[in-house]
């Protein structure tokens, strides 16, 4: 019944459920200080706005729209991180095996990796997102839902991270639109508990059958994960919220946009224009009488017609296009945006095997990615294990005959930006010369 509220029509946290939290003793001030950057941000993670949109003046003073073309470069961003830093080769692992095939079961039966992608995404660009555990008492599942920062309200926190924490999102039961709101709170034994509440489009409270208001989840641990980009938020001090990626980059992907509709707009002009005379147009009668050419070819501007001329029957006009030097403004913009949003200066380089690379190639020039994200993966890392252990925790509550897990720790894929295959050699060669055991190797 439940939307997990990633896609579909832009959404926020309406006012019946803020002020649900706050006639429950919960403050929204976390969520309303930083909603004006993260709609910010939301904006130009879609490139939308005045920036793309707008009017000016010609020199006669008419007034008209105009559009600038992009190439979605804060979108692009974004899905660069979600990519380097989430895939289906990312694993969980426990220490005990039984947990970690069960876990790696459960992740792909319910598509968690794909989805997972798409909310870091939208955690980089916006600064925020989770994911939660949740519960179907009567089946006796567990999923995980996927929020993005326009739905994440947390509810208490310290320096040490979001200790309960709400969700929005919409909902549909018998065909009615309605909004549900999912509390991750620590009950009187310790132990979280999931409170859920709906509304209907007029903000009343709705019971809804098969939905229960309060369940316990038997985990001790957070039945959420928070997660943000390894940048430090300097829009709102002491926030649960993180910062978009590109939040200090806003006037890069600008530039970006600029030189790219500078570019296009240069070919536009540039394109041949020919110039006929009367002679070479065949005439027609209008209904009031008055003879006037026949066009033809192209209707986009490219063919002119001369009045009274029978010299040059035909006259073309080619302008220089100076897209060399746009294209050079072009890359400097996409190199000053990747250094900016932490992939480095190279990563969008127009002239060297364009947007995608090797990972020999990109290895050779990674360390400012790497250490990156390194960072990130440490972060993003935590979340994830803290989310495992509680869908760990809530199986076996509903009766999932599970071990216990011991150690928990999510092991990222870096092949994309490491050559790990280079690497394995290296590390054969050292298991031949008796450099490294076998077992280091195996284990590694």
């Amino acid at each position: 019944m439940a939307g997990d509220g990633i896609g579909g029509e832009e959404y926020w946290v309406p006012e019946c459920v803020r002020a649900y939290l706050r006639g429950a003793g919960y403050s929204t001030r976390a969520l309303e200080d930083m909603e004006p950057y993260v709609r910010e941000w939301d904006r130009w993670m879609r490139a939308v706005g005045e920036f793309y949109d707008y009017r000016d003046t010609e020199g006669f003073g008419r007034v008209y729209q105009v559009h600038r073309r992009t190439i979605m470069p804060a979108m692009r961003v974004c899905r660069e991180w979600g990519s380097l830093l989430l895939d289906e080769k990312t694993v969980v692992a426990c220490e005990s095996r039984e947990c970690t095939d069960w876990l790696a079961s459960l992740f792909s039966t319910t598509n968690f990796w794909g989805r997972a992608q798409e909310t870091v995404v939208r955690a980089f660009g916006l600064g925020t997102g989770a994911f939660a555990v949740w519960m179907d008492v009567r089946r006796r599942m567990v999923r995980v839902r996927h929020y993005d920062a326009r739905m994440v309200v947390p509810l208490s926190w310290d320096a040490e991270g979001v200790r309960e924490c709400a969700f929005v999102t919409r909902c549909f039961s018998r065909g009615a639109l309605l909004d549900q709101l999912q509390m991750h709170v620590v009950g009187d034994d310790g132990a979280y508990r999931i409170r859920t509440v709906c509304f209907d489009r007029e903000g009343r409270e709705v019971a809804l059958p098969g939905v229960a208001g309060d369940v316990a989840t038997g985990s001790v641990g957070p039945t959420f994960g928070i997660v943000r980009p390894a940048v430090p938020n300097t829009r709102v001090d002491f926030s649960p919220y993180g910062q978009s990626v590109f939040a200090d980059a806003v006037d890069a992907v600008q530039s970006v946009d600029l030189a790219y509709d500078a570019l296009i707009n240069e070919v536009d002009a540039g394109k041949m224009r020919v110039f006929l005379s009367d002679v070479m147009f065949d005439q027609e009668k209008t209904s009031d009488g008055r003879r006037v050419p026949i066009p033809f070819g192209k209707g986009d501007c490219t063919v002119f017609h001369k009045v009274m001329s029978t010299e040059d029957t035909i006259q073309e006009f080619a302008p220089a296009l100076r897209t060399e030097a746009q294209g050079k403004a072009f890359r400097l913009a996409l190199q000053a945006l990747g250094d900016l949003v932490g992939l480095g200066t190279n990563y969008f380089d127009l002239d060297n095997v364009g947007y995608v690379k090797t990972a020999t190639e990109v290895s050779s020039d990674k360390s400012a990615l790497m250490r990156n994200i390194r960072k990130n993966e440490r972060t993003h890392g935590g979340a994830r294990g803290r989310l495992s252990r509680a869908v760990i925790a809530c199986s076996r509550y509903l009766g999932a005959s599970l071990p216990e897990e011991g150690d928990v720790s999510v092991i990222f894929d870096d092949s994309i930006v490491q050559d790990t295959a280079s690497e394995k050699q290296q590390d054969m060669a050292e298991v031949t010369a008796g450099l490294m055991l076998a077992e280091e190797y195996h284990a590694k």
